[in-house]
This record gives C-alpha cells, sequence and structure tokens, in this order.
C-alpha cells in the first residue's frame, strides 16, 4: 500500500478492507438494512440470512459449526468474554487461571480483574525464542486450575505458540484451552478439533475485513464449553452476548474470512518470501542486526528486528512516511519499553530499538526494497553519532566498563 511517500508495513496492527470485502458490506447500510433480531417480517429474515451466511464463513476457516461462532464488537470483547465467563461460570469448581506474560493487554489487564475479584492467575514466563515451555506450564496445572489462555501467534514478534501440545495437555486434565487467535486465523491452518482449543478469539480488521467486529469460538460439544454472559439485553448470540448486531460489519467478516481460507495458502508463501527478502537484506547490509523470536515458529508476515546501539525513537523519526511499529500499537503511546520483548530477555536499550515490520496482501517488494535502503541508511546515521558505536568498533566491551555516576 503505497501513496505519494507512504508506504504501510503495519498489517498485524490493522489492514485495509480489502475491495471485495467492501462490495458485499455496501448494501447492508441502505438496501438491506434490517435488524437480524427482527423476525416479523423480511427486513430482518434477510439479515438474518446475511448473518447465518457470515457465521459459517467465519466458523468454516477453524472447522467449527456456525453456531459455535459468537459475534462481539471486536477481539478485545471476546478475550474479556472468554476469560471473565468462563471464570465466573466455573467460580465453584476452582479459580485458577494460567496464562502468559507475553500476551496482549486485552488478556493480561483481564486477568489483573480476574485476581482483583478473588481468582489466582498464574502467567508463565518465555524463553528468549518468545516460546512457553511445555513443562513449565505443565508444573503450574494445579485441582483448581479452570482455564488456560495462551495466545496463538505475538502481536509483537509473530512467534507461534504450540498450541496443539498446549490443547492437548489441557483437554487431558479437563481444564478448558482458550486462545487469542487474533493474528494467527485465516494467515496459518486452524483445526479446533485437532487442536483441542474450546474458546478462541478472533477479529475482522486482521484479515482485511472492517474494524470493530470479532467473534468468540465457544465449543459446544465434547466437552459443551459455558460461559457467563458479560453483557446482558435479549439473549442474543446465544445468550452469550446481547445486542443488536452489526450485521454490515459481520457480512463484511463473513466475506474476509471467506477470501483469506481460500487464497491462504499462497499468501503465506508470498508474504513469507517477501519477508525473507527484507530479512535477509538487513542481516547482510546492517550489522548487529538481532531478529526477536523463534524464526522457526511464526507467522509468515511478521518481522520484528533491533538494531544495537540505535534509540528505536530516533529510528522511527528518521523513517517517517514508512508505517511500522516500535513496540505494540495498544501500548506505543508510552515511552516503555515493549513488556513482549523484556519477557524474552532483551535488555531496555536493544528493547528500545526494535521495529515491527508486517507484510500483507498489497506489499510490494519494490517497497520492501526501498524500505531496506532507508532503515540501513538511517542506522548507519545514528550510528556514526553513537559515542558507544564507536567503543564497540574499537573492540571495547561495553559491558566490562564502569560509568562514573555524578
Amino acid at each position: 500500500m503505497t501513496d505519494q511517500q507512504h508506504i504501510y508495513l503495519d498489517y498485524a496492527a490493522t489492514c485495509p478492507v480489502d475491495p471485495a470485502v467492501l462490495q458485499h458490506m455496501l448494501p447492508f447500510f441502505t438496501e438491506h438494512f434490517g435488524n437480524a433480531a427482527s423476525r416479523t417480517h423480511a427486513f430482518g429474515w434477510e439479515a438474518e440470512e446475511a448473518v447465518s451466511r457470515a457465521r459459517a464463513q467465519v466458523a468454516a476457516v477453524i472447522g467449527a459449526d456456525a453456531k459455535e461462532i459468537a459475534f462481539t464488537s471486536g477481539a478485545t470483547e471476546a478475550n474479556n468474554l472468554a476469560l471473565k465467563g468462563v471464570a465466573e461460570f466455573l467460580k465453584d469448581k476452582g479459580n485458577h487461571v494460567i496464562t502468559v506474560v507475553t500476551e496482549h493487554k486485552a488478556i493480561l489487564d483481564t486477568g489483573k480483574h480476574l485476581e482483583r475479584n478473588g481468582a489466582e492467575v498464574t502467567y508463565l514466563s518465555v524463553g528468549s525464542d518468545g516460546l512457553v515451555s511445555m513443562q513449565a506450564l505443565a508444573d503450574a496445572i494445579r485441582p483448581e486450575t479452570v482455564l488456560v489462555s495462551v495466545m496463538f501467534a505475538n502481536n509483537e514478534t509473530g512467534v507461534v505458540q504450540p498450541i496443539a501440545e498446549i490443547g492437548a495437555l489441557c483437554r487431558s486434565k479437563g481444564i478448558m484451552f482458550h486462545t487469542d487467535a487474533v493474528q494467527a486465523y485465516g494467515k496459518v491452518p486452524i483445526d479446533v478439533n485437532e487442536m483441542n482449543i474450546d474458546l478462541m478469539s478472533i477479529s475482522a480488521h486482521k484479515i482485511y475485513g472492517p474494524k470493530g467486529v470479532g467473534a468468540l469460538y465457544v465449543r459446544r460439544r465434547r466437552p459443551r464449553v459455558r460461559i457467563a454472559p458479560q453483557i446482558h439485553g435479549g439473549g442474543h448470540e446465544r445468550g452469550n452476548r446481547s445486542g443488536t448486531l452489526n450485521v454490515p460489519g459481520i457480512v463484511g467478516f463473513g466475506a474476509a474470512a471467506e477470501l483469506a481460507k481460500t487464497s491462504m495458502a499462497q499468501e503465506a508463501a508470498r508474504t513469507l518470501e517477501l519477508r525473507e527478502h527484507l530479512r535477509t537484506r538487513l542481516e547482510a547490509e546492517i550489522p548487529d542486526t538481532i531478529v526477536n523470536g523463534s524464526l522457526e515458529q511464526r507467522l509468515p508476515g511478521t518481522l520484528n528486528v533491533s538494531f544495537a546501539y540505535v534509540e528505536g525513537e530516533s529510528l522511527l523519526m528518521g523513517l517517517k512516511g514508512i508505517a511500522v511499529s516500535s513496540g505494540s500499537a495498544c501500548t506505543s503511546a508510552s515511552l516503555e519499553p515493549s513488556y513482549v520483548l523484556k519477557a524474552m530477555g532483551l535488555d531496555d536499550e536493544l528493547a528500545h530499538s526494535s521495529l515491527r515490520i508486517s507484510v500483507g496482501r498489497f506489499t510490494t517488494r519494490a517497497e520492501l526494497d526501498s524500505v531496506a535502503d532507508r532503515i540501513r541508511d538511517q542506522v548507519e546515521r545514528l550510528r556514526a553519532m553513537s559515542p558507544l558505536w564507536e567503543m564497540v568498533q574499537e573492540g571495547i566491551d561495553l559491558k566490562s566498563i564502569e560509568w562514573a555516576h555524578h
């Protein structure tokens, strides 16, 4: 996506709506404007039919049944509904939840809320590759554990967790398993039955659908998952989530899901090739380039990279017109170094010098070459001004220096 001097490489934050998706949505704003809950006339039936079609399209991507999809306002709501809904429904069975320190804030902050309400939450750490240890997870399980929530793929690094193994472990212990699959849905193959996933959060705007619509997959059988609703009203969405459905948004979500499903293999291959082209250029042309997180287990389109001895904010300033992110979109207003990278063992300096570059459907190789040139030039410029870089070039080990404190 290029317009004048703007290059968009922040697909992990959001995607433009695909023109084909928009075409499906438009009639539902004006001609087919019915409320899907109106049961007494054709306007309502038409809307309801469009919603059921979208429900089936969204479910098909993950091997689920259409009845297992509850539409929400987005994945943040889906995450809240999953964690609060399970914790509340199963509070007599147990009060312990397990999650991971590198989860999205929508999970971490919901975990904090559960703790304030008497639940116990264990936050597992990750290795330097960003992966959670199966042994640590198994050791954290207690008789009162009711839910494990581990994200499918990380929003900052693109690292993909061992979801099938986690699902098998949870199933063998009779514990509910939720995954925040926002970054992975429609990008990598997911099968809720093979992977023993009980609940899954997904979002339309990460797959070229509209913003403000998402869904929670809730397993119906073997086992049947029950959750306490968090928004009460007319009992919409099988009682899981009340509120008039956003019909145009849901239609767009369905169309985007269908597009993602049919083009997944080709798109993943193309995206991976583009990302690897950029990665090999950066690593070849910029010394001390560090790729953050496992390269084997990661999404095709996400590259998180740090450049030693360069300050992240200055680097971003030098990349004006190029949309990339430093830290995560949800916390980038603060100058805190990324909590995800720190959890993986990066020091503040390296965490601060990180860029997340995410490639998508409309990215071209020419754009990536132009970005590689710009990053190389900016890193060289900033390092030329850095006394630390000069010392490193002279072979001085910075860790051994005693800095004077005034």
